[in-house]
């Protein structure tokens, strides 16, 4: 952690601590951030592996001791968590803009990310399950309001520091999810299962500790609630959610008295309504009377870019569920000699990010003064084709493999870096054009929208899985990667509509 005593360019006083000449209090949010992507990606790491690996004894812990489901079901849950996590990040910036303030809304969220990861550490099915429920909960609390933080710190939009603020912060999401696979993968997958979930939990534990003594550090915004609700709102959203957790407990209850009860009465529900939520969201904004007719015109044109960036996370999100079980099936486990882990893979995403970002921010920026930076839209179509021709390039090594052949890991690392050039040219430019292009009543909402968008692609994944499609077949990967370029083409394609639609945005 560095600091300097130096003048800030800000105009920090001299001899003023400060982390790489910002705020001190971006240390505390950096580390916090580092530490609760460190759990979060070690155990998505572990995920898949340990839904589907059984065999030996699950109450000693040892491997083989998972839950032996089928590679279906494994990415199913896998799906629907990953999209839970971002659809919780919407009802998160609620709780902290009008109920506990951002400050109160990451203590409380780490808190419950934390109890999570010991949930997961106990054996049993149930347990399992109540840890995923607090972690995707937890994640979605704290990712809403974190990032709201880190802004609070600056002097408004205009301080020249706080792009480079938000440029540090998420390079510590990134180291916490390179180092996580190498640490909490490897204890839990080649070791055991139940000491990685703890290994998770000691992580989000110590980024609470460090959040809690640094917090003296960070602005005074952040401990208030911009928008309290009155106590009339209170009690109805009170009666709300009792009546709809009273009415959900009797239909349950219901089913399990029935003896009916299956996985699939949880993972259906959840999947279609990371679908159905999205869709009404968009529909509930575009039927707002208030908007002005600009706004609407450039909500028309959002929504080409909601439904590419659905496509894109569709695929992309596939690199912890398909991919993963194929590094761990019919990839060499050994590189140079090295003996590997198959989790290590999930480090190679963030590697190529902290490697890549610097390129691409440089690169826009020289093609911004010859004038020929692409716009968003070419952007957004440029990382629809590439996560696209990842799966075509993903059908190679699927097809030597189908006689049992244990291929190359480089076809991994092919893969997992083309996916990540992509990112680059969609994610970022998304964040922008959300903020650039939402309607004022909305603004502070638009961000959630965009991660919705994460929500609908996981869930459409879950909603395969569990209509029986085996998305571990060539032609499935196939078809999916067909579906992306041709999104991507279409986009290209009606770029001037959808520019005439964006209006003064470019």
């Amino acid at each position: 952690m560095a600091s300097s005593l130096t003048k800030d360019t800000a105009g920090a006083p001299s001899g003023e601590k400060t982390f790489f000449g910002h705020p001190r209090g971006l240390a505390t949010l950096f580390m916090t951030e580092m530490w609760e992507r460190f759990s979060y990606y070690g155990m998505r790491a572990l995920l898949v592996y340990y839904l589907v690996s059984g065999g030996a004894d699950a109450a000693t812990g040892s491997q083989g001791g998972g839950l032996a489901m089928t590679a279906a079901t494994a990415t199913a849950i896998y799906s629907v968590y990953v999209s839970m996590v971002y659809l919780m990040a919407m009802p998160g910036g609620w709780f902290g803009d009008r109920v506990w303030g951002a400050r109160k809304t990451v203590t409380i969220a780490g808190s419950v990310i934390m109890v999570g990861h010991l949930s997961l550490a106990l054996p049993g099915q149930a347990m399992f399950f109540v840890g995923l429920i607090l972690v995707a909960v937890g994640s979605g609390l704290l990712k809403a309001n974190i990032s709201t933080m880190v802004g609070h710190l600056y002097d408004g939009p205009e301080d020249p520091r706080r792009d480079g603020g938000f440029t540090l912060f998420y390079i510590g999401i990134n180291l916490g999810a390179f180092v996580a696979p190498f640490v909490i993968g490897t204890v839990g997958k080649e070791n055991n299962w139940h000491l990685g979930f703890a290994l998770a939990a000691v992580g989000m534990g110590l980024g609470l500790v460090q959040f809690l003594l640094g917090t003296r550090h960070l602005s005074p915004k952040s401990n208030i609630v911009p928008n309290p609700l009155s106590a009339e709102e209170r009690k109805g959203i009170l009666l709300k959610v009792v009546g709809a957790t009273l009415a959900i407990a009797v239909f349950y209850g219901a089913v399990v008295a029935l003896g009916a009860f299956t996985l699939n009465w949880a993972l259906v529900p959840l999947t279609l309504a990371g679908l159905i939520i999205p869709i009404a969201v968009l529909v509930r904004i575009k039927r707002d009377k208030e908007l002005t007719a600009g706004e609407q015109s450039k909500m028309n044109g959002y929504i080409w870019f909601f439904v590419a960036a659905a496509v894109f996370w569709m695929i992309y999100d596939q690199g912890g569920s398909t991919l993963s079980l194929f590094a761990d099936e019919k990839t060499a486990s050994t590189v140079f000699g090295l003996s590997t882990s198959a989790t290590w893979y999930q480090s190679l995403n963030p590697l190529f990010v902290m490697a890549l970002a610097p390129v691409f921010a440089w690169l826009w920026l020289w093609l911004a003064r010859k004038n020929q930076e692409p716009n968003t839209i070419v952007k957004f179509a440029m990382g629809l084709v590439l996560v696209g021709a990842s799966f075509f390039v993903f059908v190679v090594p699927m097809s030597m493999a189908a006689d049992g052949t244990k291929v190359s890991p480089m076809w991994l690392v092919s893969i997992y870096m083309i996916q990540t050039i992509g990112e680059l040219c969609l994610s970022p430019v998304g964040l922008s054009v959300t903020t650039k292009m939402a309607p004022q009543k909305y603004a502070s909402q638009m961000m959630g929208v965009w991660f919705l968008a994460v929500t609908a692609g996981d869930c459409t994944t879950g909603l395969l899985s569990l209509a029986g499609v085996d998305l571990n077949g060539t032609g499935i990967i196939a078809m999916e990667a067909s579906l992306a370029v041709v999104a991507g083409l279409a986009v290209w394609m009606y770029r001037k509509k959808v520019q005439s639609m964006m209006g003064e945005v470019h």
